[in-house]
């Protein structure tokens, strides 16, 4: 996964390399209904409002839903990102359960266990014909509080698309084998806490590096200061002490 993330930063990923579809169907330049955000994934296509013609034609590596429409990723598209892939990516990430695209269950099973899974809400663990997997959550929580709890501690002047790469970088060191191993891959999100403040401090790391932050001098130790920000719901006690009085 930081492997991922590092040639992403390396190059400059062409626009061209990613198909994307709306309620319309897919974005293609002989659209004249596009917003100016989406001309620049347009492709020089046929249009299409059918996933599964899209998948067979471009033969994308990951599918990433977010439609909130349920049962868009059907056993036809999974299989053929299987034939196309020895690993798909299928990333159902519409919340909540009902929404999602497909379940874990499906794109394990019609992909015959070789599917790379992540939701955005939780699926049950998965466990058929000998294989076992614990799907993982591909929840903006892991980057974006963690993302901004650094980018105000260090009072960084700008949020660059560069701070989010680091943070999906730092993320992904915090996957382990163990995870992986039940195909996971995105840490426990009951961990949520230490991975907040594992990102928060590489992104802190990278406006330092970008010559964003303001709070100067950087301080020695970023992981204590960090945590010097937190929020904290624990507290004293306001109730006062008491003794039994004595018979």
């Amino acid at each position: 996964i930081g492997r991922t993330v590092a040639r992403v930063r390396e190059a400059v990923v062409s626009t061209q390399s990613t198909g994307m579809m709306d309620s319309r169907g897919l974005i293609v330049k002989t659209r004249t209904d596009l917003s100016e955000h989406k001309i620049h994934f347009a492709k020089d296509m046929a249009s299409t409002k059918s996933l599964e013609e899209v998948v067979k034609t471009i033969k994308p590596t990951a599918l990433i839903g977010a439609s909130a429409t349920p049962n868009t990723f059907t056993k036809p598209i999974i299989e053929e990102m299987t034939r196309n892939n020895e690993r798909p990516i299928i990333f159902a990430l519409s919340n909540p359960t009902s929404k999602s695209e497909c379940t874990a269950d499906e794109a394990y099973t019609w992909s015959n266990n070789k599917a790379v899974f992540a939701s955005g809400s939780p699926f049950p663990r998965y466990d058929k014909n000998g294989a076992v997997f614990e799907p993982g959550q591909g929840n903006n929580a892991y980057i974006f509080p963690a993302v901004a709890l650094g980018v105000m501690c260090c009072g960084s002047i700008r949020i660059p698309d560069d701070l989010f790469l680091t943070a999906a970088e730092a993320l992904s060191e915090l996957v382990s084998e163990k995870d992986l191993a039940v195909g996971r891959v995105y840490p426990r999100l009951s961990d949520i806490k230490e991975i907040s403040v594992h990102v928060s401090v590489a992104v802190i790391k990278r406006c330092y590096e970008l010559n964003l932050a303001t709070v100067l001098p950087m301080p020695d130790d970023l992981e204590t200061f960090v945590r010097s920000q937190l929020y904290s719901s624990d507290y004293e006690s306001f109730i006062p002490t008491t003794y039994e009085y004595p018979k």
